[in-house]
């Protein structure tokens, strides 16, 4: 039996949701692994909508279990309805909505608070000692969760390559053990059982940041 893993979104859209690419791309390596995908989501409001061909947020409301269902294809759970007894291992893809709608990583930064649903699987997952897997943006939240966890979310000097490298100084801050990693690569923290890797973090070609997260998802089941 293959082992079953939970994909916690965070809407859909890398501005104010869930990164499609990275979601896709986390869907399609379990399913190579011979592993099952459960989508969930937290059922509230997004804390805005952004206008994807602008770059602008827009009046519009949206819910955040609503539109990660556009990419589960409508098989999706509420967040809050988790039962991580049932479930080997757990995945956050990035996306902005991780900084915005599991958090408030985007207004706070490092004085961030996390979504209490969210606080709740992940604190479960690791008291239960199973595995988690973080790529782009939210590894922030294990940082915030889990003081002196081992993270990476790519490299920690800003540039052309790695526009969100400040990101891992506000980290630092928080107390975790950063770890300067390639996009290619993956960084796990064996004592919390958390894999992480950068994915968007990087401006780095799509194939790129979809092999990163097969490693990241291979290295998350060994551990299941």
């Amino acid at each position: 039996m293959g082992k079953k893993v939970a994909i916690v979104l965070s809407g859909c859209g890398v501005y104010d949701g869930s990164e499609i690419h990275e979601s896709s791309a986390v869907l399609v390596h379990l399913s190579r692994e011979g592993a099952q995908g459960e989508f969930y989501a937290p059922d509230v409001e997004q804390m805005h909508v952004v206008d994807h061909v602008k770059g602008q947020p827009t009046q519009e409301k949206r819910n955040v279990l609503v539109e990660s269902a556009r990419i589960a294809r409508g098989n999706i759970n509420d967040l809050a309805t988790l039962n991580v007894k049932e479930l080997d291992a757990l995945i956050i893809p990035g996306g902005f909505g991780v900084a915005k709608n599991l958090s408030t990583w985007a207004t706070q930064g490092k004085n961030c608070t996390v979504s209490k649903v969210v606080e709740d699987t992940l604190k479960a997952f690791h008291a239960a000692k199973k595995p988690i897997g973080m790529c782009c943006i939210s590894p922030v939240l294990a940082a915030k969760i889990f003081p002196g966890c081992e993270v990476t979310v790519g490299q920690d000097k800003e540039c052309e390559k790695w526009p969100y490298a400040k990101t891992a100084e506000a980290m630092k801050e928080l107390g975790c053990k950063y770890v300067n990693k390639h996009i290619d690569e993956i960084h796990v923290d064996v004592k919390n059982k958390l894999v992480t890797t950068s994915a968007f973090m990087c401006n780095a070609p799509v194939h790129e940041v979809y092999d990163g997260i097969g490693k990241m998802i291979k290295e998350v089941l060994k551990l299941a």
